[in-house]
């Protein structure tokens, strides 16, 4: 099986299941898998082959589901980008990737148009306005074929591409082959004991690691449902629980935090709701439990990295939780806490957490050098530390590399550094994390200004925002006098 085969056999299994629900209107499997090969079919029409990139820069929509199956059914390679990222951000990942193809609102077009003749592919760029609109990416979706001929994709064929954050400030792509997304997609039927009556609620970005893993793959996997929310509030995920029976959210720690503190929940029926999983960042553990005393359901903490697709390990249903935990190893994964020397350390005892299995990536595209650093004989070092206890439940305790994670977003302290130095102003710049609790982590900037300048804080800022996507801005910067190597 493939990523496209697993669409066609949701197809042929659960057609007239709802698949998608977005602002009210409801997709087939049938509907979406007939989407799916139309645009595939513009694809290949267009020239897009086996191994060719399509930049996916989309909200959580059904353009994206679309456009991510088209590509991986014929042999493709889906790159999901931020849609948070400059055209500054954009040049490199779109360069980088040797995109063919780049899809995006239409209200986000200008931060391509601004590159478009420095992009040496000239990628042919597929604007859409949303469902039932007038715009291109429709236009092919409603008029093309809905059958496709297509081969088998081996396991080990790359079919997605997710940039993250790299120590020296140059984003990295995780390659992630049909089979470490085909390994994330069976979790929650196998932890959680989801079957095609549930649905899951989208809220946290699909072109993040965990939102696609766990909120779409997990879900087209065993038939269910996906509730796409591309803007969010508290009140929003209540009435789409009640509205549209969501019946597990998996999400940030900022997300839960904010529902565990809404005064607005006894208003809503949230009944159908049967169990949430937080990741990407730490979940302050006392608040597990006042999350739980006010929803009717379990709240279970996982742990994961893009280069692991992203989810190593997590709680259990039904079985022991240890709050402040991040669980224990997933099915197929194995991890190992090793020291300094690489040698396995005794339980209870502090080092590098190692991760080996079907859900380790590739590699890092174009960038061997790279993906040398963190593979090694088959086990990806993640540079987080942590302890494993008797039972196998795994602990973070801090981390070997220099980074600071903001609502389960990877912010590199080198990135945002050398676009604060790239000011005439500044002389010097420190980029730390700051202890947020709806956040986990803020970016805060100590800046060494060059003798006599006076420019303030607010110039700086804006010339950040220029080259930065929102989430790596600082939320403080600090002038300083020195700053220590």
């Amino acid at each position: 099986m493939d990523l496209g085969s697993m669409l066609e056999t949701g197809r042929k299994e659960f057609g007239s299941n709802i698949a998608i629900i977005y602002e009210g209107k409801h997709y087939t499997y049938e509907e979406l898998d007939n989407a799916v090969n139309a645009l595939a079919n513009h694809f290949l029409a267009s020239g897009i082959k086996k191994g060719d990139k399509v930049g996916l820069m989309l909200p959580n929509c059904p353009e994206f589901v679309i456009a991510y199956f088209a590509a991986v059914k014929i042999g493709a390679v889906a790159v999901t980008l931020n849609i948070m990222s400059t055209s500054h951000e954009l040049l490199h990942l779109l360069n980088d990737c040797d995109a063919r193809c780049f899809i995006t609102e239409e209200i986000l077009t200008g931060k391509f148009e601004t590159i478009r003749d420095r992009l040496p592919l000239h990628p042919e760029l597929i604007p859409t306005k949303g469902p039932e609109k007038e715009c291109l990416f429709w236009s092919i979706v409603e008029r093309g074929d809905h059958t496709l001929e297509r081969q088998e994709m081996a396991p080990d064929d790359p079919a997605v591409i997710i940039y993250t954050a790299g120590l020296t400030g140059k984003p990295l792509g995780a390659v992630l082959t049909h089979q470490n997304l085909l390994s994330q997609s069976t979790l929650v039927r196998d932890l959680y004991q989801s079957t095609e009556k549930d649905r899951s609620l989208a809220v946290i970005p699909l072109f993040h690691s965990f939102g696609a893993a766990v909120n779409m793959l997990a879900a087209l996997r065993i038939g269910a449902g996906i509730v796409l929310m591309d803007r969010f509030s508290v009140e929003a995920i209540l009435k789409s629980i009640e509205q549209d029976k969501v019946t597990y959210i998996a999400a940030v720690p900022r997300l839960f935090l904010g529902l565990a503190m809404s005064p607005d929940i006894g208003d809503y029926d949230v009944s159908s709701l049967s169990f949430c999983i937080t990741g990407g960042a730490a979940m302050p553990p006392e608040y597990i439990s006042v999350f739980e005393q006010k929803f009717p359901v379990i709240l279970r903490e996982g742990y994961g990295l893009t280069e692991a697709s992203p989810v190593c390990a997590c709680h259990r249903r039904g079985e022991t939780h240890k709050p402040g935990s991040i669980g224990v190893p997933i099915p197929g994964a194995e991890v190992k806490i090793i020291d300094d020397h690489g040698n396995e350390v005794p339980r209870n005892t502090e080092g590098e957490v190692i991760v080996r299995g079907d859900n380790v990536m590739k590699g890092y595209y174009k960038d061997e050098a790279s993906t040398a650093q963190v593979l090694r004989n088959g086990w990806l070092h993640t540079g987080d530390l942590g302890k494993m206890d008797e039972d196998g439940f795994i602990f973070l305790t801090g981390r070997k590399k220099r980074m600071v994670i903001t609502s389960g977003y990877n912010v590199y302290p080198r990135e945002v550094e050398k676009v604060l130095e790239l000011h005439p102003a500044v002389l010097k710049a420190k980029v730390i994390g700051k202890q947020d609790l709806m956040r986990g982590e803020v970016v805060k900037a100590l800046v060494v200004k060059n003798a006599g300048d006076a420019t303030d804080e607010k110039t700086i800022m804006k010339h950040c925002r220029s080259y930065l996507a929102s989430y790596k801005l600082p939320r403080e910067l600090e002038f300083v006098e020195e700053i220590a190597d």
